[in-house]
């Protein structure tokens, strides 16, 4: 073998050695959720969407951004609904795994805790926290890929109001920032159609017996149980446990998507023609084909929020290709706002916000009221923010 053969054949294997470092190295999305306790279903269903997302750009060989391929993994921690637990995961994420991403946090109360330490350290986050505080223009690095109570709450009451006359509701909500709130714009909601949010019932959220709290709002008269706010399995409880009390009006459930779980704890019967809010039309092709991929892979049905995450972690991936960039999550935020009309399994998305938080960091999802038959949702209004539920 001459001198040019041996160089150009070092050449060959030098490059292909290249080429195999780069495909291998690694662009690490944290998840920050919870995982256990209250809020499982949630932050389980956030966590997989995630990695189902990087299972996508894996098995195709990588994320390519900036002529180089890298190997996506999701590192995940339970918050346990915590908000010193949160601080103390998102440390973690933040100084040890040095992530720049973050799925999650799964509640309001962690949200607000671990911003100082996100904001601060440039750390793009996806919160599932309802607050209005979430965001902000002086939180450029917070995004949320749900819709709130702030935004669906109006239409779907207005719904409600219009089709099945509700008129008196009473709601139990978790003591804390997310069942504050969440209370707080349902009162609004309700009033603003000439209805009543007439009892409100706050509770600490591992709280298992309900009976005393619901013969009193009972007492008052009201004509509709409403459970937005409550993690699934509470939710399941309290609807049992107001049945077996022999109430007979309306259980609605403006918000949180969880149909499956809250059917698994209540039962069917006890759920039945229960109103709920629900994120998942199972006729649109794009959405059923992420369901079927979820179920095949987890072995059961994702909950509601599960395709915001996922989408939004594509949408994260689309923006760290436009930046050009995995590690500098700065310009890569600035991409992710840029974003319009991406091609979401849930449909066709956008951000928006300004007008009620002061950046466009809220994404713009469609979402439906179903009504719970046989164990399942029957959707009976398909609904936007912009012109109300139909």
């Amino acid at each position: 073998m001459n001198l040019m053969t041996r160089s150009a054949l070092g050449a060959m294997v030098l490059g292909a050695f290249t080429l195999q470092a780069a495909a291998q190295e690694t662009v690490k999305i944290g998840a920050l959720v919870t995982l256990s306790g209250p809020g499982a279903a949630w932050g389980q269903a956030m966590k997989n969407a995630a990695e189902l997302a990087a299972d996508k750009v894996n098995a195709a060989g990588g994320l390519e951004v900036g002529g180089k391929k890298y190997r996506v993994e999701v590192v995940a921690y339970d918050d346990k609904y915590q908000a010193g637990e949160a601080v103390t995961v998102a440390n973690r994420l933040v100084f040890e795994d040095k992530v720049k991403y973050i799925i999650g946090p799964t509640g309001s109360a962690p949200t607000l805790a671990v911003q100082p330490i996100t904001e601060k350290n440039q750390v793009i986050t996806s919160t599932l926290g309802f607050t209005n505080k979430a965001m902000g223009a002086e939180k450029p690095f917070s995004f949320r890929p749900v819709v709130t109570t702030y935004e669906f709450s109006e239409p779907q009451i207005s719904w409600m109001v219009r089709t099945l006359g509700v008129r008196k509701a009473g709601g139990l909500f978790p003591n804390d920032e997310s069942g504050q709130v969440i209370a707080r714009d349902l009162e609004a909601a309700y009033k603003k159609n000439g209805a009543e949010l007439a009892v409100k019932e706050f509770f600490e959220r591992d709280r298992v017996d309900f009976v005393p709290l619901i013969t009193r709002m009972l007492s008052r008269g009201i004509d509709t149980i409403e459970l937005d706010g409550n993690s699934p399995g509470t939710a399941g409880l309290i609807t049992k446990q107001a049945r077996e009390l022999g109430f007979k009006g309306r259980i609605v459930r403006t918000g949180g998507p969880a149909t499956a779980e809250l059917v698994t704890v209540a039962g069917k019967e006890a759920a039945e023609g229960m109103i709920v809010h629900a994120v998942i039309d199972p006729g649109l092709k794009t959405t059923v084909a992420y369901v079927d991929a979820y179920t095949a892979k987890y072995k059961t049905a994702p909950n509601g929020f599960s395709p915001s995450y996922y989408d939004f972690t594509n949408m994260l991936f689309e923006a760290m290709r436009r930046a050009g960039t995995v590690s500098d999550s700065g310009k890569v935020r600035v991409e992710l706002e840029k974003i319009a009309d991406f091609p979401g399994v849930l449909g066709k998305l956008n951000w928006t916000g300004k007008s009620n938080y002061g950046v466009d960091h809220q994404l713009a999802v469609p979402f439906y009221v179903a009504e719970i038959k046989n164990g399942v949702e029957v959707i009976r209004a398909r609904c936007t923010v912009a012109e109300g539920c139909n």
